[in-house]
């Protein structure tokens, strides 16, 4: 299976657990791919801006509706890639925008994340904790407090855990190697749930065959904020990590600190918190600001 090919499926796997894709969407997507892997000559994952620049030339006699569609495939395709650490910039800005709104990822509020972290806290006050409620302390402390993407931490390995350093040495794209600033409290969680993993073990989090997948993690995140009262359509270890980097704007933090932390070889992509927090003070002027209380047509 060639890297087009190989990708692709990864993205499409992603759609599934994470937006619960249908049937025609994921087919959809696949076409869209597949046809422009073809017209890339088996190279779209690697592609270049003059590569998808060329791509619109053979859709001019479809319909605006099919463009737009085809554009979102690849844009979204080429964000998943990105995003996941298998290339280092986005040439999606070369497709054309037939009437599109890019939209903000989504995220969680502090209540929310609350809700989250309080069913796991009294989970681990009793005297035996469950090596499930270890583990997924773990999972939410990296996932929210380090802001690790999925494919980073279901990859973990023991020997990621540098002693009692406050930092996780992760392993991305091409082995480039980034250190992630991990607090007390996470080294803490990872340490009780290492504790519990077989010191045979390879990885941090094993499973029958290896690791847990990126699925098997969608599903651990979701079931959780079922039990604690978040519908699960709203969350998934993405919207963790984008909770992450909104929360920490929020909280003064600078894109290029933001960047570092999220892994962004390129500012762009961390540009798009910015989005956030101007929606956020929109949101803000219009529901503070004393003239939004005052009828001034009267």
């Amino acid at each position: 299976m060639n890297d087009d090919a190989n990708l692709i499926e990864r993205f499409l796997e992603m759609l599934v657990a994470e937006a619960g894709a249908s049937r025609n969407t994921l087919a959809a997507y696949r076409t869209d791919l597949e046809q422009a892997s073809l017209l890339c000559g088996g190279r779209l994952s690697g592609a270049d801006r003059d590569m998808i620049t060329k791509l619109p030339s053979h859709w001019r006699n479809l319909q605006n509706s099919t463009v737009a569609r085809k554009s979102s495939s690849l844009r979204r395709f080429f964000g998943f890639l990105v995003e996941e650490g298998f290339r280092e910039n986005d040439p999606s800005d070369a497709l054309p925008r037939p009437g599109m709104v890019r939209s903000l990822p989504k995220t969680l509020s502090h209540a929310e994340i609350t809700l989250l972290f309080k069913q796991v806290s009294e989970g681990l006050a009793h005297d035996s904790p469950k090596p499930s409620v270890a583990r997924l302390s773990a999972i939410l402390e990296l996932l929210y407090g380090s802001g690790l993407r999925a494919s980073e931490l279901v990859s973990l390995q023991r020997s990621s855990i540098a002693g009692d350093k406050p930092y996780l040495i992760i392993k991305g794209k091409g082995g480039k190697e980034r250190l992630v600033p991990i607090s007390q409290q996470a080294r803490t969680a990872v340490r009780r749930w290492a504790e519990l993993v077989d010191p045979k073990e390879k990885w941090l989090f094993p499973s029958r065959t290896g690791h847990i997948s990126r699925i098997r993690l969608f599903q651990i995140v979701k079931e959780h904020a079922a039990r604690a009262g978040i519908n699960p359509a709203k969350i998934s270890p993405h919207v963790l990590r984008h909770a992450f980097a909104t929360h920490l704007l929020e909280g003064g933090a600078d894109l290029r600190a933001l960047q570092t932390l999220l892994g962004h070889s390129d500012i762009s992509t961390t540009q798009i918190y910015t989005h956030i927090d101007s929606a956020r003070l929109v949101e803000l002027v219009n529901n503070r600001h004393p003239l939004s209380q005052v009828d001034l047509a009267r």
